[in-house]
């Protein structure tokens, strides 16, 4: 039985229809179709409305947003996961989980454009799971973004302890950081915030490549030994606990795995069917920029590196390096606290006019969220203010669901006529499936070697309290 063949007199079918006919091609073991007039039908925001446009970002504004939103902070914890790791095991982790997750990314856009109606990966697990499947995606949703954006709050408070030899409480330090962050992510659409995400972008990168240079300049890492003979500690190969394994490997992997943070923006571009050469050309550069910093550091600080990286190379070029890359870091933080507000905005004002006019309504919402998430996420970073523990938390719990089982059992959703098609459809459909099993051993083996992690560090003073003022920089020592 063929795909169904839509005539030119029939343009006007239903996008319901329209469906019908994609959903029986996929269950014959063949590749959905769409239309493209009703796919537009079903976008998220209109074009050419009163009021808010929404869809002004173009394809290569998407690649940088895309790059910003991956490589962020994660630079700062990957080369201690490949001092943990060793260089092979750790470059090998780099580039597999770099490349499953930029083709999860690309699962994930086109199921999205096959169902433009779906503005992120609630809307789409809520095909599969319902509306209960719906409402706890988007909590779990919420809840990685405030993981990550305590994260940044973390790293941003280290700076400007840093920057100034620990003026003053540690926690005032969190709260500028986080009401900085919350003024970022406030900036209603992608494409103004695109502006921002430039300059963000370049400020970082400028200041990982300063450091990167700096440490191959200096005779010693900073934390080593001022003088004598000490062992640098590089390791090709390394044989950490499971715990320290499992904690690390979540850290590089989650610095890759930003593509569910894709959909909103897919949602905003002026050709959404642009979005697999996006994201395939952000994968490449954000894999290629980790690999190669991240070696380098780990060639000239061995197991002496500091989380974050920056304090590794001695309290002149971590001030020189935080101070470039402040803005960057509070810009990609900001991006991800955007999508959760962005989320939480659609959800509660789609299908009224709130959602793209300039109402009282419209603005008390979207700040309001902005503000909330905000709230939430300094409470985080002051309970648990290790960078490292943060993000191998948001991994397990969030990351590995989103970047790896989710975009998995999307696929197999849209192609389950492969379990009883072809050869080489079945082996398709079952590499998914290995996918799906990889995801959750990354959930629990990386859920449990976080909160050992955490309890460690609670037994030995690594986290004394929350809330605490002490300076987490190192740099009044």
């Amino acid at each position: 039985m063929a795909i169904q063949v839509i005539s030119s007199n029939q343009e006007d079918i239903s996008s319901s229809k329209t469906d019908k006919v994609a959903l029986d091609g996929s269950q014959l073991g063949e590749a959905p179709t769409k239309d493209i007039e009703n796919g537009e039908s079903r976008e998220i925001f209109q074009l050419g409305v009163d009021g808010v446009e929404f869809r002004t970002v173009s394809w290569q504004r998407a690649t940088v947003v895309f790059t910003k939103i991956n490589f962020a902070m994660s630079i700062l914890a990957i080369p201690g996961a490949l001092a943990a790791l060793g260089s092979v095991g750790g470059s090998l982790s780099i580039v597999g989980f770099t490349t499953l997750n930029t083709y999860s990314g690309i699962i994930l856009g086109d199921f999205r454009n096959r169902h433009p109606e779906c503005h992120m990966l609630a809307d789409m697990m809520g095909l599969l799971w319902g509306r209960i499947g719906r409402e706890l995606v988007g909590i779990q949703i919420v809840i990685a973004q405030i993981l990550i954006s305590a994260g940044g709050i973390v790293t941003t408070a280290i700076g400007f302890n840093a920057l100034s030899n620990h003026g003053t409480c540690t926690v005032t330090f969190a709260l500028v950081s986080a009401i900085l962050i919350t003024i970022c992510s406030s900036i209603r659409t992608f494409s103004r915030l695109g502006w921002l995400t430039w300059f963000g972008f370049l400020t970082f990168v400028l200041a990982v490549f300063i450091f990167t240079i700096a440490v191959t300049q200096q005779d010693r890492p900073a934390a080593a030994p001022p003088t004598g003979d000490f062992d640098l500690g590089w390791a090709p190969i390394a044989y950490p606990t499971f715990v320290v394994g499992m904690l690390n490997a979540e850290n590089i992997f989650i610095s890759t795995s930003g593509s569910s943070m894709f959909l909103p923006v897919i949602s905003e571009m002026r050709r959404p069917q642009d979005y697999r050469k996006a994201c395939i050309l952000a994968g490449f550069i954000v894999g290629t920029m980790y690999l190669s910093f991240s070696l380098v550091m780990y060639r000239w600080c061995g197991a002496w590196l500091s989380v974050p990286a920056f304090g590794s190379a001695g309290p002149l070029w971590k001030k020189i390096s935080y101070g470039i890359a402040m803005p960057g870091l509070v810009i990609g933080v900001g991006i991800y606290q955007h999508v959760a507000a962005k989320y939480a905005f659609v959800r509660l004002l789609r299908g009224s006019k709130h959602l793209q006019a300039n109402t009282l309504v419209h603005w008390s919402t979207w700040l309001g969220i902005n503000f909330l998430l905000g709230a939430a996420a300094f409470i985080v970073a002051e309970a648990v203010p290790i960078l490292n523990y943060l993000l191998g938390l948001a991994g397990a719990l969030c990351f590995a669901p989103f970047s790896l089982v989710f975009p998995a059992l999307l696929w197999m959703y849209d192609y389950r006529g492969y379990r009883s098609g072809s050869r080489g459809q079945k082996l398709r459909y079952g590499i998914h499936g290995v996918i799906v099993a990889i995801g959750l051993f990354m959930i629990v083996s990386g859920t449990y070697a976080v909160a050992v992690s955490i309890r460690d560090a609670f037994t030995s003073g690594d986290i004394a309290r929350v809330f605490d003022c002490r300076d987490n920089s190192a740099s009044s020592l």
